[in-house]
């Protein structure tokens, strides 16, 4: 039996695997004709901790605009993809928690898809991976987007030369 998602949830962090993990939620969304939510999920302790108190509020509200600006462009990339059902969040907190169990709660998102890894090698080791967490304890399906391999051409490089 096919599994039907009628409510797909895409957390995106303007990493490079964010058009890609969209990309994928779109396909998704389309072959199921469903709903489908956008969320970011910005940690403001991550401010106040790193840089001992010196970030302001107007500072964080004008990252908050930036996030909500960039996020109403994937909407209307969602939209001239053909899935008119999309909505977009912000969200601050712990995006491990935020994303695996409090968003999915609220709004009933039956699909998380996620993808493999937005963070460098050395953030994944002070911090952890969010998309681990998020497939160890979402209260539903995780589906994880690998990024595509750049596919490998056979082109051969001719070189002309001449002997003097």
């Amino acid at each position: 039996m096919l599994q039907q998602y009628q409510n797909i949830l895409v957390p995106v962090d303007g990493s490079k695997a964010t058009d890609e993990v969209l990309r994928r939620g779109i396909e998704v969304a389309k072959r199921n004709k469903t709903h489908l939510d956008i969320l970011n999920v910005s940690e403001v302790n991550q401010f106040s901790d790193t840089y001992g108190g010196a970030v302001s509020g107007d500072v964080i509200y004008k990252l908050s605009e930036d996030v909500q600006k960039r996020l109403e462009e994937l909407k209307q990339q969602t939209i001239d993809a053909g899935v008119t059902d999309v909505d977009v969040h912000v969200r601050f907190g712990n995006p491990k928690t935020v994303i695996a169990r409090e968003f999915p709660a609220d709004h009933h998102n039956e699909l998380i898809m996620i993808g493999s890894t937005g963070l460098s090698a050395v953030e994944r080791l002070m911090v952890g991976s969010v998309t681990t967490y998020v497939s160890r304890n979402a209260i539903c399906d995780v589906l994880i987007v690998k990024p595509t391999a750049k596919k490998k051409t056979n082109k051969k490089v001719w070189i002309r030369s001449r002997l003097f």
